[in-house]
């Protein structure tokens, strides 16, 4: 099923007519109404007349999320105030947030966009949609919301949080597609076993979970905990919120809809443009933004992009499933590490819960790595040498898998701290 098939199945030749031509007035644009990128391009000598194919868009600059803060609050914005009818902001939790803006035909490209993200993962107008994103100025809550108003589903605005409300709501509403983080989803799953509530007896078919990284084994666990189809989403604030990209029913990477944004992959020290297929940091241009046009966005996210056709039908460009980020990797005794890469491994083994903590130290000049996972109730009584055989496993597959060593803690059940949002998967104690 799609939302406007035309769009989602374009060819590939007229798709990338429309990104040019669309990126060629989103360049001229920023350069007359943006100062910022006026003046960057100046200094490289670059004229928007210079952006003859796609391919030029390489000779364009960057943007980060420092030049969001330095621009802040509306230095960025290319549309009067006037014609902003919503802003969002991050938490701003290491320093100034950044801050994004809205106009009419922003909003509606958004809610469309996920009208389209909610039909790939089966959705329709008969859908009960349980909202467990944050709203605010978070985007993610509004985000699904404006899209299942779109689509003509039923939307249950419950934000995060409050999680014996949410297991009521999801008994007595009928929900069918249950969208929150995925840490989140564990923890609910958790919840619904100790009040004793059956999943099987709830009307949930599929969940879409994101704004944090998650492994192939957490989504089998969130599918055989919550007995539904888990899918990947994909977005961030600065580009415009959830929706940017998402997996379809084949579950085989996330659809990128390039008719509004260009990724790009590129190697985050060289920052040189790597082909399609190699791993680096996306890159993301927004080609029909009006209030805040981003060009070149570094996300920080590691991924790929997927070129192959989906079975799907959808002609749009996908990428894997994120590997973490340029600036959550862990670089321990000059190894990078991804705490994605570890839950994995944990939950390969099977025998611990999907919740851990990493725990970095710097014992004089060496880093250390000590790995805290929470045994299952099932092993928490069991002998201490079943448990030692059970470290010395977990530690000897992970040292396999990253290149270096770890001191594994396994600690009793409901121990490590839950997150009714994005989770805190790593404790770095180094003064670095």
């Amino acid at each position: 099923m799609y939302w406007n098939k035309s769009c989602e199945t374009m060819p590939r030749e007229r798709l990338k007519e429309v990104q040019l031509e669309r990126l060629q007035v989103m360049v001229n644009r920023i350069y007359h109404e943006v100062p910022f990128y006026r003046d960057r391009f100046q200094e490289m000598g670059i004229l928007p007349t210079d952006i003859k194919s796609l391919e030029d868009l390489q000779k364009l600059p960057f943007t980060t999320k420092v030049d969001l803060r330095d621009n802040y609050p509306y230095g960025l914005f290319a549309a009067p105030l006037e014609k902003i009818v919503r802003i969002h902001a991050s938490s701003g939790t290491t320093g100034k947030p950044t801050v994004v803006g809205y106009t009419r035909k922003d909003i509606a490209n958004w809610a469309d966009m996920m009208a389209r993200c909610l039909v790939a993962t089966g959705g329709n107008e008969h859908s009960v949609i349980q909202n467990a994103y944050g709203y605010g100025l978070f985007t993610g809550g509004l985000g699904v919301h404006y899209g299942a108003e779109c689509l003509g589903a039923s939307i249950i605005p419950i934000s995060g949080g409050n999680t014996q409300k949410q297991m009521m709501l999801m008994k007595d509403f009928g929900s069918t597609i249950l969208t929150c983080t995925p840490s989140y989803a564990i923890y609910l799953a958790e919840s619904l076993k100790e009040n004793g509530i059956d999943p099987e007896s709830l009307n949930l078919q599929a969940g879409i979970f994101g704004a944090e990284p998650w492994s192939e084994n957490i989504r089998k666990e969130i599918e055989k905990k919550l007995k539904i189809k888990a899918y990947d989403i994909y977005g961030l604030s600065e580009i415009m919120g959830p929706g940017v990209a998402i997996e379809c029913e084949a579950q085989s990477g996330l659809h990128v809809w390039e008719d509004h944004f260009i990724p790009e992959i590129i190697d985050p020290n060289t920052l040189e443009v790597l082909p399609y297929g190699e791993q680096g940091e996306l890159v993301i241009t927004t080609i029909t933004k009006e209030g805040i046009p981003i060009l070149r966005y570094r996300t920080r996210d590691i991924t790929k992009i997927i070129a192959e056709p989906c079975e799907c039908g959808r002609t749009h460009l996908r990428i894997s499933r994120l590997q973490g980020r340029t600036d959550d990797m862990l670089i321990i005794r000059g190894v990078n590490v991804f705490p994605t890469q570890i839950e994995s491994v944990l939950l390969e083994i099977g025998e611990v819960e999907p919740h851990y903590q990493l725990v970095v130290r710097r014992d004089g000049s060496l880093d250390t790595l000590e790995i805290k996972v929470e045994l299952s109730e099932e092993l928490f009584s069991d002998r201490i040498s079943g448990l030692e055989e059970l470290e010395r496993r977990i530690r000897d597959r992970i040292g396999s898998i990253i290149g270096i060593s770890s001191k594994i803690t396994l600690v009793e059940p409901k121990t490590l701290p839950r997150s009714e949002g994005k989770s805190q998967r790593v404790v770095d104690l180094r003064n670095i």
